[in-house]
């Protein structure tokens, strides 16, 4: 039996029978070939990435619906098959050992017969379909009002790798650097092949992710709060900008992925274990960066299990939990101090409706400037806060969603 298709199986299985994250299933796959977990990853995102599509082409030669696991082998095949350039005899032939691995002989028939017909006719039928709709739950379309098609149509590509360095630190040799300072690796680059990465104080970042604590502009000597602060990314910025930074982490496994990954950096910060909507410092803060738990609907190129994971009604629990988040923030900070409000989200609720809400908190509106968003200017938003998503910056292949506003403590 093929490993890279038993891998991607249990993915998908993790994914839509368990509803855990594709992050967890790979944390939870057994000991392999870091090559077949690698293809398993790429092969199981393509089948989450274009679900609504690869059901549609195989409907037509079902007559019923099969088992759970049934249908996982048959998108798995399908999306070798028309996503990822897999050979007929190939795709066909492993996913009919699969069936018969996962103790299903009496469907690997029907798994031939269909897998052969996508393979005859798939690609044409593909051509048809209207897939940035059918990939997309429709409520998130809804929301994306006039931009839907757009960021529905870039999440069918897989998402570039980018990184952000250190003042002094050279970025991974290849790689292009972005207007906002981060340097972009292709698609697919293995952090393993990127040579004496552990050595260099450069970390994975997406470009989008790196601009709150880039607007937050920390000065040196300035006491700064980042708050849910693991994988630590924006807490490296602020701590190479010369601010005493204090990170803020609930989850315990998470902020042990913070301390490593800061540990490796050298950057010297502050840690605590805490819920920072109840925790309370014992000074106030010149400047606190929140990037709020959210739906993370920015982030469905990389992570396209959101696509299945995320509900409607999840929204509202989000920016309740976002309010308190910010009411706690403000009470950080010293009079005049700065709050950067950021979240991973295309949904304007967790966004500009949150700003709308946070002046009851004793926050108080401070637009971004033209000047502030000159590295993305089509960035700006009427309003004054930045907002990006997958469709900007094509010239460079695109970047995560992500929604930041700037406030002010009366």
């Amino acid at each position: 039996m093929d490993p890279t298709r038993a891998f991607a199986l249990t993915l998908l299985r993790t994914v839509f029978d368990q509803r855990r994250t594709l992050e967890d299933a790979l944390d939870r796959l057994p000991p392999g070939d870091a090559r077949d977990r690698a293809a398993a990853h790429r092969l199981a995102a393509a089948v989450l990435r274009r679900t609504g599509t690869l059901d549609a082409v195989l409907e037509p030669h079902l007559h019923k619906a099969p088992p759970d696991t049934v249908r996982h082998i048959l998108r798995l095949g399908a999306a070798g098959l028309l996503l990822l350039g897999t050979p007929p005899h190939a795709a066909v032939g492993t996913s009919v050992d699969l069936a018969r691995a996962e103790g299903l002989p009496k469907f690997a028939g029907l798994v031939n017969a269909v897998l052969r017909r996508v393979a005859e006719g798939g690609a044409a039928m593909l051509a048809e379909l209207d897939s940035p709709r059918l990939d997309t739950p429709p409520w998130m379309w809804a929301a994306w009002g006039a931009e839907a098609r757009a960021i529905a149509t870039a999440h069918q590509s897989e998402a570039a790798l980018d990184f952000s360095c250190a003042p002094g630190a050279a970025g991974p040799e290849g790689g292009i650097l972005l207007p906002n300072g981060s340097v972009r690796m292709p698609a697919g680059t293995p952090i393993a092949g990127i040579p004496g990465f552990d050595g260099r104080k450069i970390w994975v970042q997406d470009a989008a992710a790196s601009l709150p604590a880039r607007l937050l502009a920390a000065r040196p000597g300035e006491r700064v709060a980042d708050l849910c602060a693991a994988p630590g990314g924006k807490t490296a910025q602020l701590a190479f900008a010369g601010a005493e930074v204090t990170a803020v982490e609930r989850d315990e496994r998470r902020l042990g992925r913070l301390r490593q990954n800061l540990a490796r950096l050298g950057a010297a910060v502050r840690l605590v274990h805490a819920d920072a909507a109840t925790w309370q410092p014992p000074a106030p803060f010149d400047a606190v960066l929140l990037d709020a738990p959210c739906s993370a609907t920015g982030t469905i190129r990389r992570h396209p299990d959101v696509l299945h994971l995320k509900r409607e009604r999840d929204i509202a629990a989000l920016t309740e939990g976002q309010d308190r988040l910010i009411a706690a923030a403000a009470a950080m900070l010293r009079p005049g101090g700065r709050l950067i409000y950021a979240v991973c989200s295309l949904q304007p609720e967790e966004g500009l409706g949150r700003v709308r809400t946070a002046e009851a908190t004793g926050l108080r509106p401070c637009p971004f400037s033209a000047e502030d968003l000159m590295f993305m200017p089509q960035a700006l938003t009427g309003d004054g806060w930045l907002r990006t998503h997958p469709a900007l910056w094509p010239e460079f292949g695109g970047v995560d969603g992500f929604f930041v506003a700037r406030l002010v403590r009366k």
